[in-house]
């Protein structure tokens, strides 16, 4: 299986990956999603994580959000694996041309990729409500920034709100329609570490338009029926046998 997946990328010119938490959870991110997530976000806040992280009740109680958000969400210390250093070396090699991932943790671009489309956003980058001054990772979590875990403003004190896409927020419309455009114009498309149900995301697989639908998930998904191959182990496994990544 994995032998047949690195013919179709060596005799690939244009290859689009679009992935989701499942990627990241090789590097010890845990899927919020998942039941672990969901029974820890009950058992912790009375509400489930959904409630939380959608943006009336960051706006209405922003201490339990930022309280869960640090906990659940940011992971400072967590390290590419290596389906991100594979996808890195395939985009190095020039026949990946675009990363589309549900993923705010940046890890991509620590493993050197370089046209990353992050259609959730990213923890990375955090703005002021108020005033619209940047802020990075490292000035949200520092305690002496924050009251009552709520990271404010330096030079207003509104509040610093990361650049996540929460829910009941619009996803950055041209982040979408440049992600589109990558798969609508891609010979392969590589689909990892989603389940595919979320949307608008998942419907990017609708405009995919080339030959080769590759889709790598420790569970089914309601498109392995349309795929030219689906492979059910560790993505990070898969990629990296198939790019050659130690």
């Amino acid at each position: 299986m994995h032998d047949d997946l690195k013919k179709i990328i060596e005799s690939s010119e244009n290859i689009v990956f679009f992935g989701g938490a499942g990627v990241s959870t090789e590097s010890g991110i845990p899927d919020f999603r998942s039941e672990n997530g969901i029974y820890r976000a009950w058992s912790d806040y009375g509400r489930p994580p959904e409630e939380i992280i959608c943006l009336p009740f960051f706006k209405r109680k922003p201490e339990i959000f930022f309280d869960y958000y640090k906990k659940n969400l940011i992971h400072p210390d967590a390290k590419p694996n290596r389906a991100h250093m594979a996808l890195a070396k395939l985009e190095e090699s020039g026949k990946l041309k675009a990363v589309v991932t549900q993923n705010v943790d940046g890890l991509h671009q620590k493993a050197g990729s370089k046209n990353v489309m992050e259609v959730h956003g990213s923890v990375h980058r955090n703005h002021c409500v108020d005033c619209g001054a940047f802020y990075d990772l490292e000035y949200v979590i520092d305690p002496g920034n924050c009251e009552n875990q709520v990271p404010r403003c330096k030079k207003c004190n509104g509040i610093v709100k990361p650049d996540v896409v929460l829910y009941q927020e619009s996803l950055d419309e041209a982040v979408l329609a440049k992600a589109v455009g990558y798969i609508s114009d891609a010979d392969t498309l590589i689909v990892g570490g989603t389940s595919l149900v979320v949307y608008p995301a998942a419907g990017f697989i609708d405009y995919f338009k080339g030959g080769k639908l590759i889709l790598i998930n420790k569970s089914e998904t309601q498109y392995d029926k349309k795929a030219n191959m689906v492979i059910h182990e560790s993505i990070g496994e898969v990629l990296g046998e198939a790019v050659g990544i130690l």
